[in-house]
């Protein structure tokens, strides 16, 4: 995680998420911000009118940043190559951003199964939850879980489910994750 405060202007019309309602804008060419923190690859702004955007890795160069390309899998990497290290690195990767914690240090993965598809790849079942039920980065939280994991070598499909039984409690936080936030 990078925190930072870099102004920044739109060098043009750019897709972004309002955290934290979780809904799709386009950001003008010409708006004002500051970058407030860097996590996994993507970018939480603030705008001149204050609120809060999330600007992904692939849109990064509207901000003046390097874009991330948007990253293809070997087509011909078997299933077999993938390992449950790698999967918890990559969902490592992911977070909320509102919180400066990864997903999994946050406690929000219950877990995972990979299962062979129908293309001989492996299909990930991510099991997780949010802090709250009614969090508005749910959608943007699972499809960058989803996301994150197609792109591992040997992966046909992730899938997400949002499970809210046992609820998420800050105990469900790793030590280190715990230390971050202050509790």
């Amino acid at each position: 995680m990078s925190r930072t405060h870099e102004e920044t202007t739109f060098s043009r019309d750019c897709p972004a998420i309002v955290i934290p309602d979780g809904f799709d804008v386009v950001i003008p060419v010409g708006t004002h911000g500051i970058i407030i923190q860097v996590l996994g690859g993507n970018y939480t702004v603030q705008t001149a009118l204050g609120y809060l955007v999330r600007v992904s890795g692939e849109e990064a160069d509207a901000i003046g940043k390097e874009a991330v390309a948007r990253h293809t899998t070997d087509e011909d990497a078997p299933a077999a190559v993938l390992d449950d290290a790698a999967v918890w690195a990559e969902l490592r990767t992911c977070y909320d951003p509102e919180i400066p914690v990864n997903i999994v240090d946050l406690g929000l993965i219950y877990g995972f199964r990979v299962d062979p598809g129908e293309s001989g790849k492996a299909v990930i079942e991510v099991q997780m939850t949010l802090t709250a039920p009614g969090c508005g980065m749910g959608q943007v939280l699972t499809d960058d879980v989803e996301y994150k994991l197609t792109r591992l070598a040997g992966v046909e499909a992730a899938r997400v489910e949002l499970i809210f039984d046992p609820p998420w409690t800050p105990e469900r936080m790793s030590e280190e994750a715990r230390l971050e936030l202050g509790f």
